[in-house]
């Protein structure tokens, strides 16, 4: 007779034939009408059963909401049911009416009379007061209820109706309710659209402010811009001078400078066979002098800047060894005396036996370091200004960035060529990126990293710790043989393809898999750059610094460092909520298609009538997502959606997941086999590859191989933006090390050494200094250059006699803070790059706060494990020497 269908979204009872419908609500929702009809009392009391229960859930779930006519409309009794049957059970005599009053409730709406065959339908013809306080004790009524605390009551689900879904207070299935059945007391109603009319003023005035806000950081950063695009323009080009000579105890050399353009800083860079300043004031070596000098007229000679001294090496040391010569720059104050005409002269000086070989280039600098430090530290804060609080992308803000370093050193008289500035890109980072993400790519075709990530959920039954820590351990244990940035390529798609599965959102799992790949790589001489810089140089390798020492010390306190992480990462994401989703997955879905579909609008070409025909058709496939999604979120506020059990989710995973080109790969895992082979032999002499070269070799293979018609969508997935901010930050941190900021760091720091008195506080000092420095100092500035700069210094420390500190707790410091300072920021390692680059391609942009919150923790748990690791081995055991 009634069967259960859908009515606009909403489940109800229906009569097959009659004119008497009843929709009872099921997801918070209330009847929209009450029709009267020519229906016999008979059928209506053959479903008074169904009616009541019905009722009765209705009751219990359905929310305030404003009638669409007033109690006493004369379009007929527009109300809910519940209202309807208290209506039915009115009192007939005024003292019923008053007992109802003194007693404060109202009647139970089950307990209407059951009407018969020869019943009728109850009249509506109410006094409006008696009506208007049946409605006013029925809303008390529920408040009370809720306030006494009802038992909670249970949703379903709109695909299954008759499952139990998740259960819901009935406080909270009351304030859910929609805006066409508002509340039943009419002065709620009233505040309710009030409070609408606020909240649509208050969301006005938040857009129109956001707009003003907007505009106004457009405005600002434009004119900071064009002050800079002014000052690069108008700056002089650089008069650096070159001069190519010999010195020995017997020559010396005088060069005249320019009084014309001279200022008082006088930079200048010598090339040489030097040892480094602080072995200067041993007697047993050799030293050179420079220093600047005045001519008066008379023939009179006065020093008017500090000398500088360095200490050569012995002939026998430096016959036929050019690779051994040193680059050392050192600035002079010179005091200027602009009412005097006299010349000015840098001299040279050396207490040599032999005639040494030199090269040297002297500049005119505006300003003293101090003062260029200064504006470099600006400029560099300023840029993490730009990214953290997200004013433009991280990309843009690298180019400004690079852009305003440049302009400060042309305004300082150090005005770079474009040729000298593409010299400052590390090619070889920029290669093996560009190769291995054209790998990558073409992989992706095949539908082997879907392939895997079903295969892991599998073995894993869905189960999110051990598919998080799987990832983690495999992140951390290739870091440490295979370049980290290659292993974040090969893991990025892989893990997104897995919590997508799972419902996770995958730049936490993406975050910690970063936070392990660098902790990994710390652990061999290979596994991170900072790494290959300590074990390549010249003066740790005659110390005893190697691959094997290096490994040694570094791999325990790696291992440590793991196990203290994993730990602290299970306790940040203790439950599993904090790695889910905010949003629903249906939700979340339709956002990442969305986000796709915008992304793919974005990147047709301009101008083309196709392009924009097919631009106006995305355009509209975003629209229609959109309102998808606020119809699903209207829907899911009713209901809840049964999660599917693992069984159930796995198969449909390998139906939706697999193989789909067999052959291309075959031919992907050949070149990427080979390619990765490679890399483990580039440490080889045999072989004169190198990482860079690998990888472009390796894609350039790969893709004859593919056969590929249209090159285009295969260059197309290459991460250009990831590759740019490379490269803008490669001119940013050489900025920075021009300006003498990287240098400060460092000098500061050794300083600090120095002046502590007693050698094993001196060793105490150094190991937690430069530890605690080269981290913070590598999170936001790129480790590379800082560990270059920080190498010398710590060479200057083991040479000088008065500090007294071996060199290898030094050593050890420096590569445990700059490797785990990379975690700190998500611009602090390459890999952390890479990994927002690629995760940003695919839908899940990862902000500098999203990771910080994360990163900046993990970054101080794993140095103080490396501190703790540190002070025991060469404080408590006395483990200070490169070997056991």
């Amino acid at each position: 007779m009634a069967t259960l269908g859908t009515h606009n979204g909403k489940k109800s009872r229906k009569r097959a034939a009659g004119g008497l419908r009843l929709d009872l609500p099921v997801h918070g929702k209330s009847t929209s009408d009450l029709e009267h009809s020519e229906a016999t009392m008979s059928e209506l009391g053959e479903k008074s059963n169904s009616v009541a229960e019905g009722l009765a859930l209705s009751d219990t779930k359905a929310a305030p909401s404003t009638p669409a006519h007033p109690p006493t409309s004369p379009g007929g009794l527009h109300m809910r049911e519940p209202f309807f049957l208290k209506l039915h059970s009115l009192p007939e005599n005024d003292s019923d009416e008053e007992k109802v009053r003194r007693e404060g409730t109202v009647s139970n709406p089950l307990s209407a009379p059951q009407y018969t065959q020869s019943s009728s339908l109850p009249s509506t013809d109410f006094k409006r007061q008696d009506t208007w306080f049946y409605i006013q004790e029925s809303h008390r009524q529920r408040v009370e209820s809720e306030s006494e605390g009802v038992p909670p009551v249970t949703t379903s689900t709109e695909k299954t109706p008759l499952l139990p879904g998740k259960t819901e207070s009935k406080t909270e299935s009351f304030k859910r309710h929609d805006s066409d059945n508002g509340p039943d007391d009419c002065f709620a109603a009233w505040w309710e659209n009030m409070a609408k009319c606020c909240s649509a003023y208050t969301c006005k005035v938040a857009d129109d402010t956001k707009s003003k806000l907007n505009t106004f950081k457009v405005v600002l950063i434009s004119v900071a811009l064009v002050f800079i695009c002014v000052i690069f323009t108008v700056a002089p080009a650089s008069d650096v001078h070159l001069s190519q000579f010999a010195v020995s105890a017997d020559y010396g050399v005088s060069i005249n400078l320019t009084s014309e353009s001279l200022t008082p800083v006088l930079q200048v860079t010598v090339r040489g066979p030097f040892l480094n300043e602080a072995a200067a004031e041993s007697p047993s070596w050799q030293n050179c002098t420079f220093y600047v000098r005045r001519l008066h007229a008379n023939g009179s000679m006065q020093t008017v800047s500090d000398k500088w001294a360095l200490a050569m090496r012995d002939e026998a040391d430096i016959a036929g060894m050019i690779t051994d010569e040193l680059s050392l720059s050192h600035n002079f104050d010179i005091a200027l005396d602009q009412s005097d005409s006299a010349t000015y002269q840098l001299v040279v000086e050396s207490s040599a036996s032999y005639l040494a070989s030199m090269l040297m280039s002297y500049a005119n600098v505006m300003k003293p370091e101090s003062v260029q430090v200064v504006y470099a530290a600006i400029i560099l804060v300023g840029v993490y200004v730009l990214i953290i609080f997200e004013l433009v992308h991280r990309t843009l803000a690298a180019m400004v960035g690079a852009l305003a370093s440049i302009a400060v050193l042309a305004y300082m008289r150090q005005r770079p060529t474009l040729a000298t500035v593409m010299l400052w890109l590390d090619f070889e980072t920029l290669g093996l990126l560009f190769g291995m993400m054209l790998i990558v790519a073409i992989f992706m075709e095949t539908g082997f990293f879907d392939f895997v990530a079903v295969e892991a959920f599998k073995r894993a039954k869905g189960q999110v710790w051990p598919l998080i820590t799987t990832l983690c351990i495999f992140a951390a244990v290739f870091s440490a043989f295979l370049d980290n940035v290659t292993t974040i390529l090969l893991l990025v798609p892989v893990t997104i393809r897995l919590c997508e599965a799972l419902n996770l959102d995958p730049k936490h799992v993406l975050i910690a898999e970063v936070i392990f790949s660098n902790i990994g790589g710390t652990a061999t001489a290979i596994g991170d750059p900072p790494n290959v810089i300590i074990v390549s140089n010249a003066e740790l390798t005659k110390k005893g610094v190697n691959f094997i020492t290096f490994t040694m010390h570094m791999f325990i306190g790696s291992v440590i460092a793991c196990v203290v992480a994993y730990g602290h990462l299970r306790l940040m994401y203790r439950r599993r909520r904090y790695l889910q989703f905010k949003d629903p997955p249906e939700i979340v879905e339709i956002e990442h298609e969305i986000n796709i579909w915008r992304r793919t609008r974005e990147s047709l070409v301009y101008g083309t009538r196709d392009a924009e025909r097919i631009r106006l058709i995305l355009k509209t496939k975003a629209a229609e997502l959109e309102q998808l999604k606020v119809e699903k979120l209207a829907e899911m506020q009713k209901s809840i959606v049964v999660e599917e059990d693992f069984q159930t989710k796995l198969a449909n995973l390998q139906e939706e997941y697999h193989i789909q080109n067999k052959s291309l790969l075959i031919k992907s895992c050949a070149v990427l086999g080979t390619v990765i082979l490679l890399f483990f032999l580039e440490p080889l002499e045999a072989l004169h590859l190198s990482l860079g070269w690998i990888a472009i070799m390796g894609s350039i293979v790969l893709l004859v191989l593919a056969d590929k018609e249209e090159i285009e969508s295969v260059i197309h997935k290459v991460e250009w933006t990831t590759l740019i901010f490379f490269a803008a930050l490669f001119v940013l941190m050489k900025g920075m090390e021009k300006l003498g900021l990287l240098n400060f760091i460092g000098q500061q720091t050794a300083d600090i050494i120095t002046g502590v008195e007693g050698e094993s506080r001196r060793l105490l000092v150094a190991i937690v200094l430069i530890l605690w420095v080269s981290a913070l100092a590598s999170s936001f500035i790129d480790n590379i250059p800082f560990t270059t700069a920080m190498v010398s210094i710590i060479v200057q420390l083991a040479d000088d006699p008065k500090v007294g500190v071996p060199i290898a707790p030094m050593v050890w410091a420096l590569a445990f803070g700059a490797c785990f300072g990379g975690n700190g920021t998500l611009i602090g390692a390459s890999c952390n790059v890479v990994c927002a680059g690629l995760s940003e391609q695919r839908g899940y942009r990862l902000s500098f706060g999203e990771y910080f919150k994360v990163g900046f923790p993990m970054m101080i748990v794993s140095v103080t494990v490396a501190m703790v690791y540190l002070l025991v081995c060469h404080l408590v055991i006395g483990w200070n020497g490169p070997y056991l």
